[in-house]
């Protein structure tokens, strides 16, 4: 440590929000060099290097062959695949010299859907699975929490190629269990859920979350089966159809000075109608606009759900995606007169040829009280398929503790989690765009199915972070630690002199060692600094010594043992192999 490019900091920066961010400045693993784009100082690095290298091993456990592509990527590949326009404004894009479009790489599928295309021809070469390790570029709108959220990033992404749609299965399962493996190795505590695949298409997606308070994935859990989804992917049991035959007619109410669920709710009861309402009995109505990529104009919609409903615009974003979506502004309501904000119904809208989605809890035979499209005017009993019938259904609502798991087995608990890892089924939306065949046994060419599979490397080196410290420090999980121990010495002359030829015996038996020879500093300072750095074992050669002992301490534990001198190196080796 005395030659170690390393500061550490006793104040936590300014701008740290989460306790990744902070223990790792703190602990000179990584600076800020701009917003959402950090170095990785010496430690760090080894850190990063140590979580690819689990990786990367469980990669070619299943047969992934690595090979590393470009970063920066022509416009034209993102063009044939429809993806140039699709990120919108979440990728960095340039121009070259000669006035040539590239961006800086999210992701990978268009180039090496080329790439395989240009090498192979028949059945006979597949399957193949390729990955890299590489860093990724997203120009995120609101970087934050260190790695945790960058701009830059460290990504193991895969792609699978196979003949057939079994193939792609058995590479899914390939990939699912290495990350299994790898995360299991890593020590993370992690959950798999049920995911959207957004930008990516095709069908079965999977997420890996790390769970932690600090995660800003929302998921659900079932409370008595294995049920766990992004809540982004829930989907809504719908209840069971009512008869249309009998419902009584809908009638139209004066309703001054309700243009909220809750003062229409207190309407309502105040009005002696011989039954109480709630929220539920309401058919709100949300209006918002959306874009296709490369359109210039905007398409108004209306989603109606039960009144003690919020509608969640990430699930909405999720169901719309690669769309564009906002809430209509005061400018949209002036050019579109017929929705009358506040008492919108679903008839303005169906009537004037706007789509009109409902929550899968609208079915037909509810009825409800809901906008009567004007002003001050609300109307009771509105019947889901006699009196309105919607385009279809569509999952916008929040997700609430409570509501019914989907499926079908106790009710639903929600959870926050860092996304580690996505895995999709891309079938052949990539092998399409470039045309990507392969020959098979009848002579006939098949179109190649492919799947992409992401793992977050320096997301997971915070994710560990968040799960694995304490108020003093990280406490780093042995397979990725910068060190298996950390020797300091704690005084002058002899104590130092005794780390460093500890130091060198450990390392002569292929122990990894960081060794705390600093002249001039206390050792309070060096036993700080220890902790705040997580080696998991940490021998102390201090006072001790004169009576010809030394400290061993266990970093995840708090454990501390004094041990003869001359058993120092073998009760560490014995440690360090016991994990």
């Amino acid at each position: 440590m005395s030659t170690l490019f390393l500061r550490t900091l006793r104040e936590d920066p300014a701008d740290a929000e989460v306790p990744s961010h902070k223990l790792m400045v703190r602990g000179g693993y990584v600076r800020r060099a701009a917003p959402g784009v950090y170095t990785w100082m010496p430690l760090g690095k080894i850190v990063l290097d140590n979580v690819a290298g689990v990786i990367r091993e469980e990669m070619n456990r299943i047969g992934g062959q690595e090979v590393l592509l470009p970063a920066l990527l022509p416009r034209e590949y993102y063009d044939a695949s429809g993806r140039w326009t699709e990120y919108g404004d979440t990728i960095f894009r340039l121009k070259d010299r000669k006035g040539a479009d590239y961006l800086l790489g999210p992701t990978h599928e268009e180039l090496f859907t080329l790439l395989v295309k240009g090498e192979y021809s028949s059945y006979k070469d597949f399957p193949v699975i390729l990955y890299q390790i590489q860093e990724k570029f997203r120009d995120e709108a609101r970087p934050r929490a260190g790695v945790l959220r960058g701009r830059e990033f460290h990504m193991k992404d895969s792609y699978s190629f196979d003949i057939d749609d079994d193939g792609l299965q058995r590479s899914y399962d390939l990939h699912r269990s290495a990350y299994i493996r790898a995360f299991d190795r890593l020590g993370l505590r992690y959950v798999i859920v049920s995911a959207m695949s957004g930008a990516m298409g095709g069908s079965a997606s999977e997420e890996f979350l790390a769970e932690t308070p600090t995660g800003e994935d929302t998921f659900v859990r079932s409370t008595e089966s294995d049920y766990a989804a992004n809540v982004e992917a829930v989907r809504t049991p719908a209840p069971p159809a009512l008869p249309i035959e009998g419902q009584p007619q809908a009638q139209v109410h004066h309703t001054p000075d309700t243009p909220t669920i809750e003062t229409l709710v207190d309407f309502f009861n105040a009005a002696g109608l011989g039954r109480t309402f709630t929220a539920a009995d309401t058919l709100k109505n949300v209006l918002v606009k959306t874009r296709a990529p490369g359109a210039a104009d905007w398409e108004v919609m209306g989603i109606g759900l039960p009144g003690d409903r919020e509608v969640d615009m990430k699930r909405l974003e999720a169901v719309l995606h690669p769309s564009e979506v906002a809430l209509l502004d005061e400018a949209d309501f002036a050019a579109n007169p017929f929705l009358v904000k506040g008492y919108v119904g679903p008839n303005a809208l169906l009537h004037n040829k706007l789509r009109y989605y409902v929550d899968p809890r609208v079915v037909e035979g509810t009825a409800w009280i809901t906008g009567a499209d004007k002003a001050d005017h609300h109307v009771m009993n509105l019947v889901c398929g006699r009196d309105f019938v919607p385009d279809g259904t569509i999952e916008a609502a929040e997700v609430r503790e409570g509501d019914p798991s989907p499926d079908g087995r106790g009710t639903l608990y929600t959870a926050r989690g860092i996304e580690i890892g996505h895995i999709f089924q891309l079938g052949r939306k990539f092998a399409n765009a470039f045309e990507l065949d392969a020959l098979g046994p009848d002579g006939k060419p098949r179109r190649v199915t492919m799947g992409s599979y992401g793992i977050g490397v320096s997301r997971v080196v915070a994710a560990i972070v968040e799960q694995s410290h304490d108020d003093k420090g990280i406490v780093w999980p042995r397979e990725i630690a910068p060190a298996d121990v950390h020797v300091v010495g704690t005084g002058k002359g002899e104590q130092n002199e005794v780390a460093l030829r500890i130091a060198g015996e450990l390392e002569a038996r292929g122990v990894r060692v960081l060794v705390d020879d600093r002249k001039g500093v206390s050792p309070g300072v060096k036993f700080t600094d220890a902790e705040l750095l997580g080696v998991p074992t940490a021998l102390i050669v201090g006072k001790g010594l004169d009576q010809g002992v030394v400290e061993l301490r266990d970093r995840a534990t708090g454990e501390r043992a004094e041990i003869p001198l001359e058993a120092a190196v073998e009760r560490v080796a014995a440690a360090v192999a016991g994990g």
